[in-house]
């Protein structure tokens, strides 16, 4: 690929090119919306105090630790090797090209079910929006946010929406997600704050204690969805051949890494401070309407919500962004198909790709409707998205610890991490695999739960074996990812 180092608003980029227009602070934008800390508060604190009780800061914290490990090792990666194949081309290249596969692989099916769940997210804060104006129905059909088929229709068009919006540029994408983020941190940082000072419920130590919370599976399974909650930091390191200087990749993920633990503890203690467990539980996709309702009247009581839509809106639209450029850097190395390597020669962007994705994710977000209630739909994804995440983080700091292993000191701090996660996620699956005795299309299925991310896992060694046999990607021969500035791009 011909590395374009044409700045910014010089002209249109050059045919086949990928333009370095971003800085640090744009990075963060993108991987600041990409783990969607509004959403993330809103929905899997309900989601997670369902599972571990009134224990939302100490699990927070604790699944932090391991992240921040798995951060350290993409920092040393991307440092070592810039690529926006990431994890997909540092683990083919220190492990095996089958495991860098499926890091690649993994990163599109989680993605793409991540932004089909969120689709219906994004639709279900519309519908709570328009009825807080009053409106209860329209032509006859109540107006219900709980209800995925209404939830996922208009979710799917402000999914068009985003995915064209990120056709035109990651300058276009990060500028719309600066202006969303102060906007949702202000609400945040203003709500979180009042309520952990007049919240009714006193604080607690036993929140802070992790041998209170109820068995070994909910202290796996909430670590697990909390790991999912930090989930997208490493969506700078997927535009590192697009920001000015590589490590501002890395400088984005650490920031936006930090910025979430803080978030998170000060909106886990805000939560339990105003509202009980039942609260917390109950209410979840609708769960910061909630909590805005009890500390406010109208019109301020909304202005949660409004963040809430925000927030989903420019996950959708970070979610699409990073998991293309994985796609595109798999394409030049022929494991996947030539669509994800055309660039658009107006954008410079790839477009083609970009559109595919808004497509996949739109077609999985109707297969969703098995599930009727979007918090069984939430709880679904959530839990394979957890699994699988944890499989592609390890993976990585392995990779690491692989590469690095001349400089010992450098290398527990990955393992650690790794091992922890893969812990946590076969621990889970095996509670998933004893917990019921037939199968079922349903949140509260054990083999259902198990079968999501088994899917997700296993259809990448099929997707792998065709790329090695069928595409004859000399990628399964070398093990190593395309250099971005050694070939010309297809356009």
């Amino acid at each position: 690929m011909t590395s374009s180092k044409t700045p910014y608003g010089s002209g249109p980029p050059a045919p086949g090119t990928l333009t370095r227009t971003l800085g640090v602070m744009d990075g963060f934008a993108i991987a600041a919306s990409s783990t969607a800390a509004t959403t993330s508060i809103g929905i899997g604190l309900g989601v997670t105090a369902g599972v571990v009780g009134l224990h939302l800061p100490i699990i927070m914290l604790l699944a932090f630790l391991p992240v921040l490990g798995i951060a350290s090792a993409y920092t040393r990666l991307n440092r070592s090797e810039p690529n926006m194949g990431s994890g997909y081309v540092w683990v083919g290249r220190s492990l095996s090209p089958w495991l860098g596969f499926l890091v690649g692989w993994i990163g599109l099916v989680a993605t793409v079910v991540f932004l089909s769940y969120t689709t219906a997210v994004t639709g279900s804060a519309l519908l709570q929006l328009v009825r807080e104006t009053g409106v209860r129905g329209v032509a006859g059909l109540t107006l219900d946010p709980d209800s995925t088929a209404q939830s996922t229709a208009l979710g799917i068009l402000v999914l068009i929406a985003v995915t064209l919006t990120a056709v035109t540029g990651l300058r276009t994408a990060a500028n719309l997600q600066k202006y969303l983020l102060v906007f949702e941190y202000a609400v945040l940082l203003a709500f979180c704050g009042y309520g952990l000072v007049a919240g009714p419920h006193p604080f607690s130590l036993d929140w802070l204690n992790p041998f209170t919370i109820p068995s070994g599976q909910a202290l796996a399974q909430g670590l697990l969805l909390s790991v999912f909650c930090y989930w997208g930091f490493e969506s700078s390191f997927s535009v590192n051949e697009e920001v000015r200087d590589p490590q501002d990749a890395s400088r984005a993920g650490l920031i936006t890494l930090f910025t979430m633990l803080g978030l998170f503890l000060l909106g886990s203690f805000a939560f339990q401070r105003v509202l009980s467990r039942d609260e917390l539980a109950g209410n979840g996709a609708q769960g910061l309407t909630f909590f805005g309702d009890r500390l406010a009247d109208q019109p301020l009581a909304a202005l949660p919500l409004i963040a809430l839509t925000f927030s989903a809106v420019a996950s959708l639209q970070a979610g699409v962004i990073p998991t293309v450029r994985g796609m595109f850097a798999m394409s030049r190395d022929r494991t996947m198909g030539p669509l994800w390597q055309r660039i658009s020669p107006r954008y410079g962007t790839p477009a083609a790709g970009t559109v595919a994705i808004g497509c996949v994710a739109a077609a999985v977000a109707f297969l969703s409707l098995v599930l009727p209630k979007i918090a069984d739909v939430i709880l679904a994804s959530v839990n394979a998205i957890g699994v699988v995440v944890s499989l592609y983080y390890a993976l990585t700091a392995l990779a690491a610890a692989a590469r690095f292993r001349s400089t010992p000191r450098v290398v527990v701090v990955p393992v650690l991490s790794a091992a922890v996660l893969l812990a946590l996620g076969g621990y889970l699956c095996w509670t998933f695999y004893t917990s019921a005795d037939h199968f079922e299309i349903s949140a509260d299925n054990g083999w259902f739960m198990l079968a999501c991310p088994a899917v997700m896992v296993l259809s990448g060694f099929v997707a792998a074996a065709w790329a090695k046999w069928v595409r004859k990607s000399p990628y399964f021969v070398t093990g190593r990812g395309t250099d971005p500035d050694a070939v010309p791009l297809s356009v």
